[in-house]
């Protein structure tokens, strides 16, 4: 839970408020050639949601519903990873005591521009230092999306590289890269009041 926020883990209830991610093609412009169906959602997203908490029940993906309204906000997540000499989108599953978790985050258009993805940015890599024993949190994006940028910025993650992938359907902005966000404990907890 954050000052606005209320986390809590994705239920298969949750379909229509996956959907509504998904569905909306502004939210899925940096992410995906095109927006997913219901029938995706349900056969898709929600059990790869739900198999990561199974298999590792402290990190995962949590919808976020405003504490005033109880709205469906979006979902922040928390994946570890094995780290490589790959681009961290192609960085595979790991047990949890790896070290490294990948943060990532969806809001619903209508909760853009709110600090809504900050703050629950900021919450999730605190739980990653506090309460799982990570030593370093990790993300990317695409060097275009200036927004989720300034929000890894504003939690703490510090630029680390620009990588250019080859993608079969690349989305505008695609010429650019890729670029990759990290923070390590020893900095965050340098960094913290």
């Amino acid at each position: 839970m954050t000052e606005r926020l209320v986390l809590r883990r994705i239920t298969a209830a949750d379909v229509d408020n996956l959907l509504a991610l998904d569905g909306d093609p502004e939210v899925m412009r940096y992410l995906e050639p095109r927006v997913r169906t219901r029938a995706q959602i349900e056969a898709e997203v929600l059990p790869l949601f739900l198999g990561r908490h199974q298999r590792y029940p402290d990190f995962g993906r949590w919808a976020a519903d405003a504490r005033d309204s109880g709205d469906f906000v979006g979902w922040f997540g928390l994946r570890p990873v094995q780290p490589s000499d790959a681009a961290i989108v192609d960085w595979p599953d790991a047990p949890p005591g790896s070290g490294v978790a990948e943060l990532g985050y969806r809001l619903r258009r209508g909760a853009w521009g709110r600090g809504y993805a900050t703050e629950g940015a900021r919450a999730l890599v605190r739980r990653a230092f506090t309460k799982l024993g990570v030593r370093e949190v990790v993300a990317t994006t695409m060097t275009v999306n200036a927004r989720s940028r300034a929000v890894l910025q504003r939690a703490g993650l510090r630029y680390a590289r620009t990588e250019h992938l080859t993608w079969d359907e690349p989305l505008d902005g695609n010429e650019q890269g890729d670029v990759e966000y990290r923070l390590r404990r020893e900095d965050w907890v340098a960094q913290t009041p």
